[in-house]
């Protein structure tokens, strides 16, 4: 009877797990939630990859130990009549190399996963098609866009930050600043600060990485389906942090030259580099002289 009874409560976690597994899941489900469609670069499926299979371990890890905890509390609980201290048990090898072990493995396997993804995104582009400085300023964003225009010279869009409005969404997105890039061309983004630290993030392309002050910072990606997708900062950068927005247009390679020609017929030809930066405690810089 005592062992029907256990069988019995086995039975509801494992019949728990089966509904969910058998239930299906939806695509937002599969990409674990995160935003964007699969393929938007070459990297967001290898990073949506990583993401859900970590899960997946990781509850299947819950689902074993919740029911581990579940199974203990119910079998070996008080019953009636039952008096003083259960029998103690301790020391037993088998037991605490398996949870030593396990762990561990555990450990080293997403260390793994994690180091060779990252190793994969981070992989310099040799020659790569665009070559984009991005300079984040609080609270806009500057691009510049080299080897292109007259004498591949380059040419540049200067932001600014996001204008707010009384009615919703509250945020005029007509006069956000707009990075164009070529859909299925290799594209490498040196990313700069001109004063203090801030992160370029594009949300749907699952990746982002730091603008620190005297430092270059490099991302290497190919866009693969043509949209919009917002971008923002990601590093709390002051008091309009939550204003520094942009765009990004991924659109065929005629329409890319057509916007590089319409900055060159703005006369925006050149780049807009460090010599534009306010923060002057910078090595290499000096303060503005003191005014009586």
């Amino acid at each position: 009877m005592r062992f029907n009874r256990r069988l019995r409560w086995a039975a509801v976690p494992i019949a728990a797990t089966l509904v969910v597994v058998l239930a299906g899941c939806t695509q937002a489900q599969l990409r674990g939630f995160l935003p964007g469609e699969p393929g938007i670069t070459n990297h967001t499926d290898r990073i949506a990859g990583l993401w859900t299979t970590s899960w997946m371990v990781l509850i299947l890890v819950g689902l074993i130990t919740w029911g581990l905890i579940l199974w203990v509390a119910v079998v070996y609980r008080r019953r009636k009549g039952q008096t003083g201290l259960p029998v103690q048990l301790r020391y037993n090898l088998p037991i605490e190399i398996f949870y030593t072990i396990v762990p561990l493995i555990l450990v080293i396997g997403f260390f793994a996963f994690t180091a060779r993804d990252q190793a994969a995104i981070e992989e310099p582009t040799e020659n790569p098609d665009v070559q984009i400085e991005v300079f984040a300023k609080r609270w806009a964003w500057d691009f510049n866009y080299l080897n292109e225009g007259p004498g591949s010279e380059g040419v540049y869009y200067q932001g600014i930050q996001a204008q707010e409005t009384d009615e919703a969404p509250f945020i005029d997105y007509e006069q956000l600043p707009v990075l164009y890039l070529p859909v299925g061309k290799t594209v490498e983004i040196d990313l700069e600060s001109r004063d203090v630290v801030h992160s370029f993030w594009v949300v749907d392309f699952l990746y982002k990485k730091d603008n620190v002050p005297g430092k270059s910072n490099y991302m290497y990606f190919t866009p693969l389906e043509e949209g919009e997708y917002m971008g923002k900062c990601a590093e709390l950068c002051g008091e309009y942090h939550s204003l520094m927005l942009f765009k990004v247009k991924v659109v065929s390679q005629g329409e890319y030259d057509d916007y590089i020609q319409s900055l060159v017929d703005a006369g925006q030809t050149g780049t807009r580099g460090p010599e534009y930066n306010t923060n002057t405690n910078q090595p290499g810089t000096e303060a503005p002289a003191h005014r009586e």
